[in-house]
């Protein structure tokens, strides 16, 4: 991953809030902004997390021990076993199956009680991923400057690839991979640079991309434009169904929509 200079063997520097940053050009030829002290943060935030993560896989394994070394491979079958020894300990007159129908029958009337919260609070959830996943389509410049399509269909097309993980907004590629940020490695892509990297693997870029032109036929309500390309005035557009939008946009037969 090379730097870019210019003509007079200078490194090509980026403003970025403030700073001037030295710009990497990447095997696919894209250009980004690279920030030093950023990346170094995120390489010893990760190396304290292995460590983490290492001690407690560690600390895992010594308490196994014990059970490995008295021949216990099956932890559920063991606990099942001393469920059952409990209970003829304690002399009750309730054999063990009769015990975990008793628990079953709690767990459901627990389950009952409470199931309003659990469609609450999914409802609550899908709300916040509408408001902060679609806001951010509604709001994207890379939409409004790039594409030829507007944000609802820009979000039906991609909006599937972005998930809500602990409040923050998360996407991921087709391979189902969290998508990274190329100008700050080892941080998780912010929307518009996500956004930017699904529009690149999108094999029919070209026909939702400003100055693309799109071309093809088959969307209802189209007219023959110049050069042979199918368009579609923005009226015509709002009067389809979304199954006819989402093929007026997309695929080999895609129009072009004009005011």
């Amino acid at each position: 991953m090379p730097f870019k200079f210019d003509a007079n063997g200078a490194i090509v520097l980026q403003e970025v809030n403030g700073q001037k940053l030295p710009v990497f050009v990447h095997a696919d030829g894209k250009e980004t902004a690279f920030d030093g002290d950023s990346t170094i943060q995120t390489i010893s935030r990760l190396n304290g997390e292995a460590k983490s993560h290492r001690e407690r896989a560690e600390a895992a394994e010594g308490a196994l021990k014990p059970f490995k070394d008295a021949g216990i491979e099956d932890p559920v079958a063991a606990a099942k076993a001393l469920s059952t020894i409990k209970n003829l300990d304690d002399k009750k007159l309730v054999d063990a199956g009769e015990v975990e129908k008793v628990k079953a029958e709690a767990i459901k009337a627990v389950e009952d009680k409470y199931a309003p919260v659990v469609k609450k609070a999914t409802e609550l959830e899908q709300a916040l991923y509408g408001e902060k996943i679609g806001g951010a389509f509604a709001r994207s410049k890379v939409i409004a400057d790039k594409f030829a399509i507007p944000a609802d269909l820009v979000q039906a097309r991609f909006g599937n690839a972005f998930k809500i993980e602990e409040g923050k907004t998360v996407a991921y590629d087709p391979q189902g991979n969290k998508i990274f940020s190329r100008a700050r490695p080892g941080e998780l892509a912010d929307f518009e640079e996500a956004l930017e990297t699904l529009v690149d693997q999108y094999p029919y870029k070209d026909q939702i991309l400003k100055g693309t032109g799109a071309s093809g036929g088959g969307a209802h309500g189209g007219n023959q434009g110049a050069g042979g390309k199918k368009t579609m005035t923005r009226a015509q557009f709002d009067a389809l169904d979304p199954t006819a939008k989402a093929a007026a946009v997309t695929g080999k037969d895609a129009v072009q929509i004009t005011d």
